[in-house]
């Protein structure tokens, strides 16, 4: 603490450089720190959204961050295949799919001060520096790099007025690009107090199949990497396909100096939703609150309440015998990342419709008319999700044909929505030539355009309209009964291209439905055609797997979900031989 209080400059008169938010009082917060070792994408963010979960079910306020090792400024341009699908937060900032894991746990909205890339940090360095913000230093990895993650934990607990922060190491302890975080979490620890900070090291335990028994040297050396940078982890997670047994527990517990009791094993589950009773069932929770001294903040009546109603959810998953079988049909079906938000909304709606859902992946790269009614023979439902380019989307197109010719429902996500106007222009109001400027620049039948008069009412230029914005129901359609008879909703978008005004009138004529638009633009951002046509035909401009919540599941899946039930009993009007 007297680090902290002598440092807010930084003068010749002192090598510490530890700047402080305004209003920042130091033991209020406490910090867990999560961190890989051995190899990535073993989930990091899975364990630590859920043992934030376990916190918050306590009562305490717990505010997630991740740290990302690249220099992009955000994810925006990262591609799906090399990174998983990109999440957009309420207030537009673009993050990777972990920031997805810890608003679905945690049941809250984050925003972009929940992320942070090295990128930033060495701009907001850079700009310090060139704004003479360092008294005339040499700007150095440390103290001032150091410095500046420091100052983004800190400003995150002020902000949130946190109990705790939880903090996701992006990569693997190693990793050149991930250095500095990690000194920057031992210098937060040795001026915050042992009794503030704690570390979670996430490692893999090996399990050849020749050689039949589980091995643990490579955990036991990532976790040693880990402590030669001054972090000794508190609770070691050991990840595998299957239980971690006891020798190997005690194995690395002896190698560490971490307790059996906080020696976890993490093996695979069916649902990553599991997770959260497991760690309960071992104490994890209990554990990290006496370790930070937080007993004395617990709402015990909360927490009862919360597990209660998580277990509940819990126990429906995987256990209904109605199955129905969704087919995602995209360009991105090769990696699953793609498209995790909407593996996790499609598993809510499942649970919330006590069904069992299962996926078909079906790339559009080869859909064709003539081999449509085969690819889409075992599904009782399709999602044509969002996407960027020319590849793919004319299967798109004969898959949202075939749906909606043979009552199959249908759920189309921001190019799916896209897709199905082009789609309907074609097909029923004979615009032959109907397209997308985004396919077709040139095309003479654009039902699809960046218009720019509507570049200068959103004041985007070229770019995304991205983040939280509101729509308008109209009453009595298939959106409104969906939302609960809300006029107004708010949702998550990302995308350049809108329905061309200039064809509404006409699409409207021919029977589609536009219930959901702009509250003062003539926007479209919601689309449908009336029950008396087609059972379930929705689809939506935004991105409504972004809001869907374990204990709360978004209504347009919900209602995908319900209406593939119908389909697959064969009800009147939803045959699979319609």
């Amino acid at each position: 603490m007297d680090v902290m209080r002598s440092v807010r400059n930084n003068t010749d008169e002192t090598e510490f450089y530890t700047p402080l938010p305004d209003g920042y009082k130091p033991g209020s917060t406490k910090y867990i720190a999560v961190f890989g070792t051995v190899m990535s994408g073993l989930g990091k963010g899975i364990f630590s959204s859920s043992l934030a979960k376990l916190l918050k079910d306590k009562g305490l306020t717990v505010s997630p961050i991740k740290l990302e090792g690249y220099l992009n400024i955000d994810s925006g341009t990262l591609n799906p295949f090399r990174h998983g699908e990109v999440f957009v937060l309420d207030d537009g900032m673009e993050t990777d799919m972990d920031l997805g894991t810890y608003e679905r746990m945690l049941d809250q909205d984050l925003t972009g001060a929940n992320f942070a890339t090295s990128g930033q940090i060495y701009r907001t360095v850079l700009d310090k520096e060139r704004a003479g913000g360092y008294l005339g230093r040499d700007v150095q990895m440390i103290p001032h790099v150091t410095g500046e993650v420091k100052h983004r934990l800190r400003s995150l607990a002020v902000k949130n007025d946190a109990d705790i922060v939880a903090i996701e190491v992006g990569g693997t302890v190693g990793d050149i690009e991930n250095a500095f975080y990690i000194e920057a979490l031992r210098e937060l620890s040795y001026e915050e107090g042992p009794e503030n900070v704690m570390f979670v090291a996430l490692t893999y335990v090996l399990d050849p199949p020749t050689l039949g028994e589980q091995k643990s040297k490579a955990a036991q050396l990532g976790v040693k990497r880990l402590m030669e940078y001054g972090i000794n982890p508190h609770i070691v997670a050991c990840r595998a396909e299957r239980e971690v047994d006891e020798k190997v527990r005690q194995k690395i517990s002896v190698y560490t100096n971490v307790p059996m009791r906080r020696v976890f094993s993490m093996h695979d589950l069916p649902s990553i939703y599991l997770l959260p009773g497991r760690m309960r069932e071992a104490g994890l929770d209990s554990e990290v609150v006496q370790v930070l001294g937080l007993g004395s903040r617990v709402n015990s009546a909360t927490d009862a309440k919360n597990a209660l109603a998580w277990q509940q959810f819990a126990s429906r998953i995987g256990k209904a015998g109605t199955e129905v079988r969704i087919g995602i049909t995209g360009k991105y079906v090769a990696l699953r990342d793609s498209y995790a938000s909407i593996i996790k909304a499609l598993e809510h709606a499942g649970v919330a419709n006590d069904a069992k859902v299962g996926i078909d992946w079906i790339d559009t790269t080869d859909v064709t008319a003539e081999n449509v009614a085969e690819k889409l023979a075992a599904v009782d439902g399709i999602i044509v999700p969002g996407g960027f380019g020319v590849r793919g989307t004319e299967g798109k197109i004969e898959c949202i044909r075939y749906a909606r010719e043979h009552a199959m429902p249908y759920l189309g996500i921001c190019m799916g929505f896209q897709m199905a106007v082009i789609e309907y222009a074609r097909n029923v109001c004979g615009l032959a030539s109907a397209n997308s400027t985004e396919m077709d620049p040139d095309c003479d039948q654009a039902v699809i355009s960046i218009l720019p008069e509507q570049k200068e009412i959103e004041g985007l230029g070229g770019n995304m309209r991205l983040g939280g914005q509101d729509v308008i129901i109209t009453p009595e359609t298939v959106a409104a009964e969906l939302f609960g008879g809300a006029e107004d909703i708010r949702q998550r978008f990302r995308h350049r291209f809108e329905v061309d005004p200039a064809y509404i009138e006409q699409l409207e004529g021919k029977g589609l439905v536009f219930s959901g638009r702009h509250p003062q633009h003539p926007i479209m951002q919601i689309l449908e055609l009336p029950p008396s046509v087609h059972p379930y035909f929705v689809a939506a401009q935004f991105h409504p797997e972004l809001t869907s919540r374990p204990l709360r599941p978004q209504p347009m899946f919900a209602g995908l979900v319900r209406a593939a039930l119908a389909y697959a009993a064969g009800e009147p009007g939803q045959s699979k031989s319609a």
